[in-house]
């Protein structure tokens, strides 16, 4: 009897170990989330219910920076609409040039490999840098882009001077780190089986059909993924912004991520920035939402759609 109680002792401190054993190795990971992501999240949000300066008292004012943002803010509607207008330029362009350089990447041609590394080479440049390139490929004076539309004989705006031009001019820029989203394209273009395309080609499919009806279909798990993460990337466009233009001209590049930058960090109001962060947050994880509802209309999944058979 005494033989048989110690021998189940080992055994049920082996099996208590054995389940500590998976949390020990996930630990990190979760200390990390909490410290680092979950963490300051609730305390950005109780700093959004303050009216809490960088130095001085914290006074607990409620829902009142929400309140004031939409009823008596007008610049908050204004750097709204302008990261919407740039959203909606620079969501589509990086989806349509990161898989046309996809596909041309994919063609197996000499020297690919040098072709790839160039177009993903400017996606791992600091942002500072980029700013620096791009600063002098707008001059007015002795710009690049100006001097080569010299030789047709059309004399370029001033770029980041210009505020018709100035948005455009970001957008352009901020698609030159598009080598991310090109080489996920890139992957899920490797990934298609070959034997499609060639059952379409013995049945006589032109290759846009095979494209509309082949690519694209076995892509859209591809193509949801970069349109949620350019979205995001759209309504954070900070960094380039604030060093070519600084919200300029005329506040025509006042994105609301700078506005958030500016609110907290020039004009000290922590609370009021946090608040718009939340805001930002909202409005991203809505727009996300929708696109996820409305993928299940057009985005195949092979494993899926082989349960579906299945069940049939």
């Amino acid at each position: 009897m005494a033989t048989a109680t110690a021998t189940r002792r080992p055994s049920r401190r082996k099996a208590r170990g054995a389940g500590i054993t998976p949390w020990l190795f996930i630990s990190p990971w979760i200390l990390g989330f909490l410290f680092f992501t979950l963490g300051p999240l609730v305390f950005s949000f109780v700093m959004s219910l303050h009216d809490w300066p960088v130095v001085g008292t914290r006074t607990f004012i409620g829902f009142e920076n929400y309140t004031t943002m939409v009823q008596d803010d007008p610049q908050f509607w204004k750097s709204l609409w302008i990261t919407v207008k740039f959203g909606a330029l620079f969501v589509p362009l990086n989806i349509v040039l990161s898989f046309l350089l996809a596909v041309l990447l994919n063609l197996n041609l000499r020297g690919t490999a040098i072709y790839r590394t160039a177009f993903y080479l400017p996606s791992v440049i600091s942002g500072v840098a980029l700013v620096t390139i791009w600063a002098w490929i707008y001059s007015k004076e002795y710009g690049l882009l100006n001097y080569l539309l010299s030789f047709a004989g059309i004399d370029g705006p001033n770029w980041l001077g210009d505020r018709t031009w100035a948005i455009v001019a970001i957008t352009v820029a901020s698609l030159w780190g598009l080598g991310g989203s090109m080489l996920i394209f890139l992957a899920g273009l490797q990934s298609i089986p070959k034997e499609l395309y060639e059952a379409a080609r013995v049945s006589g499919v032109p290759p846009w059909a095979q494209i509309t009806f082949i690519t694209l279909p076995m892509l859209s798990p591809m193509i949801l993924f970069t349109l949620i993460t350019s979205i995001i990337s759209a309504f954070q466009q900070l960094t380039i912004a604030l060093l070519l233009t600084d919200g300029g001209p005329v506040n025509s590049t006042y994105f609301f991520a700078m506005y958030i930058y500016k609110t907290a960090f020039r004009f000290h109001d922590m609370g009021y920035a946090a608040a718009m962060s939340w805001v930002m947050f909202l409005i991203i994880l809505a727009l996300s939402m929708l696109v996820m509802r409305w993928s299940a209309a057009w985005v195949y999944y092979e494993g899926q759609a082989r349960k579906d058979d299945a069940d049939a």
